[in-house]
């Protein structure tokens, strides 16, 4: 269905990928979208849908923008809410299965979850549309804290983001990580037919792709992609299992990074520290236990047209009223940070860097606003809460020294903010400053591009983070750690010409709306059934695929790894 607001006609330059997706364009018809080659199972740490009892406050969504829709229905006489997904990953794939009336298995985290559900813990969702099964595994707190809390996010998450200090040392944290990764696979094994496609997702389930393929036919394909970054073989060498984790990983007929560079540090670990696997570095496969792997780097978009569409439409209002709330000019030139509480996405340097900023363009206070959205996250964890700690201190600290009866240089909120809320503030910001010190893609870059209507603001990159592969030549690029550096980057931006600008915007809009979420789905079922197909491997590794003279990629071009 095409887009028919007023203000977008056909010679929008982005019209053609602009189709309107929003539930008040929905009908009774399945959603068109990308389609899977097989019957589809995806399988993630996240659900789709959670059901909530209407008189508890749902848990805050584990991204720098949270969020979701809610709707309401009965269970056992008891009001149930239900919180649907918004953006993301999540609501990526939602319509792909719904038009493939497929399986998706994850943690039941909500407290109706299981009351909603039946005796094997399925629920058909969408509850509105009743499309495809919902399988829940149920966790135990122990398992929770240890498996989620711990191992994925106090082991491997420091690991693959390159801060091995931090990595806990608990014993008891990769048992229960085995264990829920071994139910989730018993999950895939229940539900999996001979022609299946199994796609996982992320960290979470580094070692149920061994034991899926062990379990199921070898006509089901088991795919997986990993959302974050790939760690050096020397830092990799600090987890605990790192062996296991690999041959976990083995398991699969199809493993996805972000960007190449990840796919070159996870073949030189599989080098270093599974020397028994066989890497084929021209075309990217690996060889273990009697299973061939494919690796591709395929980065990630977001739903543009959603962000575009939202930033088009959001009341005025919305906005004002934030900035009511927060104590800013509506006249004042806006920077923005938006970004969970998480140690590896910089915050504290940023706000060095604007402190910089204010230091050295004295001129600049009173006119120039850095607002800085941060959503709390794992605060379980220790580690976050001192951070979260340390940034608040740091915010409060700048504040203190240069602020003025009227104005403060850095507003700073950690409230949640509606997704329209969240593409008006985007499409006003002047400069949006990402500056991870380290991240497997960061959308939120994508997301502020998206929304810039107007063409008329200015992204600051780190060349640190995946994102920056596709769109780095055409953003301010910076090193998040060189507070010098970004300080002068927020000076060019602030006194770019426009035409400058708009020019560079209009290069990174083309680019996010011309890789957007839609169009991954598409690569990553592409490069499944491409897997699919190959069925007789030779002694030398050559495929059926190898006949064309040529190992071409799905886009036509030759693997360069």
């Amino acid at each position: 269905m095409r887009f028919t607001d007023e203000r977008l006609s056909l010679t929008h330059p982005y019209s053609r990928h602009l189709r309107g997706h929003g539930r008040e364009d929905a009908t009774e018809e399945e959603p068109d979208g990308p389609t899977c080659p097989g019957p589809l199972i995806v399988v993630s740490n996240r659900q789709p849908y959670r059901h909530e009892y209407a008189d508890d406050t749902p848990a805050v969504a584990d991204s720098a923008t949270g969020g979701a829709e809610m709707e309401t229905l009965e269970a056992d006489d008891d009001a149930v809410t239900v919180d649907e997904p918004t953006g993301g990953l999540t609501a990526g794939l939602d319509p792909v299965l719904r038009h493939a009336n497929g399986t998706w298995i994850a943690w039941g985290d909500g407290d109706a979850d299981f009351a909603v559900a039946d005796g094997d813990n399925c629920v058909s969702v969408p509850p509105s549309h009743e499309s495809y099964t919902l399988r829940r595994i149920d966790l135990s707190d122990e398992a929770v804290d240890s498996y989620y809390y711990g191992f994925s996010n106090q082991v491997l998450w420091p690991i693959c983001h390159g801060f091995p200090d931090l990595v806990s040392d608990r014993d008891d944290y990769v048992e229960w990580y085995r264990t829920v990764n071994d139910r989730f696979a018993a999950a895939v094994e229940t539900h999996a037919s001979a022609d299946s496609v199994v796609w996982l997702q992320d960290y979470h389930l580094g070692l149920a792709p061994r034991t899926i393929r062990d379990a199921v036919p070898d006509t089901v394909t088991v795919a997986q992609f990993w959302h974050i970054p790939w760690p050096s073989p020397e830092v990799l060498a600090e987890c605990p299992v790192a062996e296991e984790l690999l041959e976990g990983l083995l398991g699969n007929d199809l493993l996805g990074f972000h960007v190449d560079s990840y796919v070159d540090t996870f073949l030189a670990s599989i080098n270093r520290l599974l020397p028994s696997a066989a890497v084929d570095p021209n075309r990217n496969i690996v060889r273990y236990d009697g299973w061939e792997t494919r690796v591709v780097a395929t980065p990630m978009g977001i739903d543009a047209e959603t962000y575009d569409r939202n930033a088009r439409t959001a009341d005025d209002d919305r906005l004002s009223s934030l900035f009511d709330a927060l104590g800013v000019s509506d006249g004042n030139a806006i920077g923005l940070g938006v970004d969970r509480l998480d140690y590896t996405k910089g915050i504290p340097e940023r706000l060095a860097a604007v402190e910089r900023f204010f230091e050295r363009n004295p001129a600049w206070r009173g006119e120039f606003t850095f607002v800085q959205k941060a959503t709390p996250s794992r605060t379980e964890i220790p580690t976050y809460q001192r951070y979260g700690d340390h940034v608040r201190r740091e915010v409060e600290r700048i504040n203190d020294r240069f602020a003025t009866d009227d104005w403060r240089p850095i507003a700073y909120t950690e409230s949640y903010l509606e997704a329209e809320t969240l593409s008006a503030l985007y499409r006003r910001a002047d400069v949006m400053v990402v500056s991870p010190l380290v991240d497997g893609m960061n959308l939120v870059a994508q997301e502020y591009v998206a929304s810039s209507v107007d063409r008329d603001g200015t992204l600051l990159l780190s060349d640190r983070v995946g994102a920056h592969e596709r769109l780095g030549s055409h953003a301010l690029s910076i090193d998040p750690a060189d507070t010098e550096g970004v300080a002068t980057r927020i000076e060019e931006a602030v006194s770019m010409p426009r035409q400058e600008r708009r020019r560079r915007m209009d290069e990174l809009r083309s680019r996010v709306f011309e890789n957007d979420i839609e169009s991954w789905m598409s690569t990553q079922f592409d490069w499944i059934q491409r897997v699919r197909d190959v069925t007789d491997v030779d002694a030398n590794g050559t495929d059926d695929s190898s006949n064309s003279g040529t190992d071409h990629d799905v886009h036509g071009h030759t693997p360069s790894l």
